[in-house]
């Protein structure tokens, strides 16, 4: 009697646990299927929405277990996307420490080489959920294939640590590799500064804060990947792309603040621009404004935004974004003018596309070197989708190739 009992519950559970998933997948879909957008040009959109529906479906699942106290949504997200470490790989030497306070993997070709290889200093994306497990298979393949030594880099997280936590891991750790190069076979006059989305923001500002540096060897290049380059003005052209996965404009704005101060619940004022008072928008619009981006880009329409008026207490909250070292479009041309040659991918499909078309515009005006690749059937996040079987995108590994002939070019 007893063990019909036992059985009868475990399958009851079993039931309501499979009627659970079900509603996650089938919600997942539905809130894909009516909130976001794919435009009929992007490479791939059926596979680019069931992507969309599983990051949504394991949020979901991660609020759940959050609400049951059985672990934070965050650590969660955290544990799906990051996987696990890759096995020995046949080419490279691959070696965990840390440069200072800060841990690294670092990645070294077995091939002998003639003289001092090239170095890149890799910044992750997803300023709350990357890390260097994710990036795994990229690091590999860009140390492989450019014949290069990689040192990815393991930078405190949003939003258990914010700014400047995540700029001074990374600057802790470009100037300990550009004064250990030689260490690790690298040439110290050989070095380059990467990252993708929230790394290619700080790859962007460690560059900018190096070229004052004294007793340094200085950076030989710069690569931006869809980086996140200011947080003044979210209504450039950003109205184009507001709604495509896998970045929303307001998700884009939802982890800026984590980083900035954690203070989410003032998402709504910086999605309006009511931090940004008369004379800052004045100031800033030499450098960041819709005018300046090239025609061609406001084909798929463009409506101009009616700015806002300022609120003193939320400019007090978020004056920060003011600084280069959160914006670093808003870096003097003084800085601005040292900087290396740069290699910049941006992505048509991007909510923040505008951004790195103008810091290519920036540097172009200074007199920097810039090597700009344009994924035009892309996604904010495609190159990494490179090589991961079923939902890879070809479009993803052109651009990360591109990204390696750069690098083979210096």
């Amino acid at each position: 009697m007893m063990g019909g009992f036992l059985y009868a519950l475990l399958l009851l559970v079993a039931a309501a646990l499979l009627g659970a998933a079900i509603l996650v997948v089938v919600g997942s879909i539905y809130f894909d299927a009516t909130n976001s957008e794919v435009p009929p040009g992007i490479e791939q959109p059926a596979r680019l929405r069931l992507i969309h529906a599983i990051i949504i479906g394991t949020a979901v699942v991660g609020k759940i277990l959050e609400n049951l106290h059985i672990c934070s949504q965050v650590q969660f997200v955290r544990y799906w996307r990051n996987g696990r470490k890759l096995g020995p790989d046949a080419k490279l030497f691959i070696k965990d420490m840390k440069f200072k306070h800060v841990p690294v993997r670092i990645y070294q070709p077995k091939d002998p080489s003639a003289g001092g290889r090239k170095g890149i200093v890799f910044f992750h994306g997803g300023g709350m959920f990357g890390s260097i497990n994710a990036y795994e298979r990229m690091c590999r393949y860009i140390s492989k294939e450019s014949d290069s030594v990689v040192v990815s880099v393991e930078y405190r997280l949003s939003p258990e640590h914010k700014y400047p936590a995540h700029l001074n891991d990374c600057l802790a750790a470009t100037t300990h590799f550009l004064q250990t190069a030689d260490d690790y076979g690298v040439d110290s006059a050989r070095v380059i500064v990467a990252g993708d989305s929230a790394g290619g923001s700080l790859a962007a500002v460690v560059c900018q804060t190096l070229v004052g540096r004294q007793g340094l060897a200085k950076v030989c290049a710069q690569i931006l990947i869809y980086p996140g380059l200011q947080a003044l003005d979210f209504n450039l052209l950003y109205q184009q792309n507001q709604a495509v996965p896998i970045l929303f404009r307001e998700k884009a704005a939802f982890y800026f603040l984590h980083y900035l101060n954690g203070d989410v619940s003032l998402l709504e004022e910086l999605l309006q621009g009511c931090h940004v008072p008369v004379d800052q928008r004045l100031r800033c619009k030499k450098w960041i404004s819709a005018d300046l981006i090239p025609k061609e880009f406001k084909a798929r329409g463009y409506k101009p935004w009616v700015p806002v008026s300022c609120d003193e207490e939320v400019y007090q909250e978020l004056k920060n974004v003011f600084v280069p070292e959160v914006s670093p479009l808003l870096a003097e041309d003084a800085v601005v003018q040292k900087l290396p040659q740069t290699c910049i991918v941006t992505c048509e499909y991007d909510s923040i596309r505008d951004d790195g078309l103008l810091y290519k515009k920036r540097l172009e005006d200074n007199g920097v070197p810039v090597t700009w690749y344009h994924v035009i059937n892309g996604f904010h996040g495609i190159l990494s989708f490179f090589d991961n079987g079923w939902f890879t995108f070809p479009s993803g590994k052109q651009g990360l190739d591109n990204v390696v002939r750069f690098i083979q070019s210096l």
